[in-house]
């Protein structure tokens, strides 16, 4: 059902600001710009690398316990309540806003970036270099980034389906500690923010993921890598993800979402059976028992003596990355789950979200690794002399059907990046509307605007130029963000706590009903 409701303007003008903030300077004093970044990268990598690990760890601890502890089996919803979407369905929209096109790019690239920058002292290059940068990529993708998309999805989703809050925000989540302050200046403060870290996460997206397409469309019809292909690109990604938040959840992001995962299990499939098979099976066992065995202390690891600066590269990265985008996830997984249980969301993000992010990591990254160590492609050297989005182009070009396995990831990166900026802009428009129950949509254009401001700031970035900008996007995002997702855990336990104080150790009879019936508040209202 679409809202057609007036803006929250407190929060909508501010939100708009950030966005211009970040994209205008960045596109009018490049040079400038660069400088910046690389001072303001080395300060919150090194003096707040260490507090980014410790809460991802915090994260998946919590999770851990909510999961299998008394409050699993409560409902995010009523007791009678079906869910909104098939499984499938379900699963698929929420692997596909949460990692977007990124997946498709790093799946190929990191390993090669691992081996040549092992962790640990390795020597670069050697066997052990191999297995830690096959491995790698599957710890960055796995638990603890799926434990940071799911930890606020909990308490929002509560706060709107079980306490029948009456905007899906942030703030609203937050009632329990702040009280009626979220309906003034503190919730406009917390929900700035929220929208400050999107624009970021999705910035690093678009940032990372366009010149990725470019490479990849110089290698298949030979057309020049440019900057202005890259912002036909982005001009184009807007025409699609546009067009899909403006027809909605289940005629635009379901329907992208489901024929996204259909194509990405069969590109899976092609490359493990068309590849070396063997040495991919080989390479993914291996990797599974060097996880078990140093899981703790790649979680903990921050090189405080030899400052090779991997931890900082990578593990830091890629946690506040994701943490940049718990808030979309939150907010986005929440709208969708209703009538699912605690346990059942987090089973889905932290086990199925995994799950698909091996596959593609231990297939993609096992298949480049194939490639150097065979000399079939010569991919570090392509890398120093080309850049990483030309290794993606050479690893795709030395598989069976290479043109037709070119054009498949082509369509994927597309979707998967279209449905991820459908997902944030749907979710931007949701903070920034006044009142929005849970079963209802922002208004279209207001979707539509978010769409346009997303873009905008890629094109910032891109006229920047390299990693770092785009990464620090994330960065700086993340850093204000943390605070408030630890005040989302509190508030979503003490929620818990006051609605099931009857959900003790070694009840016998659990009723998983709240005490309180906040469905006839609601009405009352």
């Amino acid at each position: 059902m679409e809202k057609r409701g007036e803006i929250n303007h407190a929060v909508f003008w501010p939100s708009l600001l950030v966005v211009l903030g970040l994209s205008v300077p960045l596109a009018i004093w490049p040079e400038q710009g660069g400088r910046a970044v690389n001072a303001v990268w080395s300060f919150i990598t090194d003096h707040f690398g260490w507090f980014f690990l410790l809460f991802g760890f915090f994260c998946f601890a919590v999770l851990i316990w909510l999961a299998l502890g008394r409050y699993g089996n409560v409902k995010l919803g009523g007791p009678d309540e079906e869910p909104e979407f098939s499984t499938f369905s379900w699963i698929a929209m929420l692997f596909a806003a949460g990692i977007g096109g990124g997946i498709m790019m790093w799946c190929i690239m990191e390993p090669i970036f691992y081996l040549n920058g092992p962790p640990f002292g390795v020597k670069p290059g050697s066997p052990l270099a191999f297995e830690w940068a096959h491995l790698y990529g599957m710890f960055h993708w796995g638990f603890s980034a799926w434990a940071i998309y799911c930890i606020p999805t909990i308490p929002i989703a509560y706060a709107v389906f079980v306490r029948k809050e009456p905007t899906l925000r942030f703030s609203t989540a937050l009632r329990p500690i702040f009280g009626k302050l979220v309906d003034g200046w503190v919730g406009v403060i917390i929900d700035v923010l929220i929208c400050f870290g999107l624009v970021g996460a999705v910035g690093t997206s678009l940032g990372l993921e366009v010149p990725a397409v470019s490479a990849m469309l110089q290698g298949l019809f030979g057309v020049e890598d440019s900057i202005w292909l890259q912002l036909v690109i982005v001009l184009i990604w807007l025409c699609i993800f546009g067009t899909s938040v403006y027809r909605g959840l289940s005629k635009g992001i379901k329907v992208l979402s489901d024929i996204n995962l259909y194509l990405a299990f069969v590109l899976i499939a092609f490359v493990l059976l068309a590849g070396p098979t063997v040495f991919i099976l080989k390479m993914t066992t291996n990797s599974l028992g060097l996880l078990l065995n140093n899981f703790f202390r790649m979680t903990f690891w921050m090189d405080p003596i030899t400052r090779s600066g991997f931890p900082e590269a990578w593990t830091v990265f890629y946690w506040a990355w994701w943490i940049a985008y718990a808030p979309m996830m939150g907010l986005f997984v929440a709208r969708i789950s209703k009538g699912r249980t605690i346990k059942e969301l987090v089973i889905a993000e932290c086990f199925w979200g995994t799950l698909g992010c091996w596959l593609y990591m231990a297939i993609f990254g096992g298949y480049s690794l194939f490639v150097e160590a065979n000399h079939i492609a010569p991919l570090t050297q392509i890398m120093n002399e080309s850049g990483q989005f030309a290794v993606i182009v050479a690893t795709l070009q030395t598989l069976p059907l290479s043109k037709i396995a070119m054009f498949i990831w082509t369509v994927l990166i597309f979707i998967f990046l279209a449905t991820t900026v459908d997902s944030t802009a749907y979710t931007l428009a949701s903070v920034c509307t006044k009142k929005l129950r849970g079963d209802e949509q922002p208004a279209r254009w207001h979707r539509v605007i978010w769409a346009i401001a997303l873009a905008s700031v890629s094109i910032g970035l891109l006229v920047v130029g390299g990693l770092q900008p785009v990464q620090l996007s994330s960065i700086i995002a993340a850093l204000p963000l943390t605070p408030v997702l630890i005040l989302l855990i509190i508030s979503g336990i003490k929620m818990l706590k006051e609605d099931f104080p009857h959900l003790q150790p070694r009840k016998e009879a659990i009723d998983y009903r709240p005490a309180v019936s906040y469905q006839q508040q609601s009405v009352d209202a």
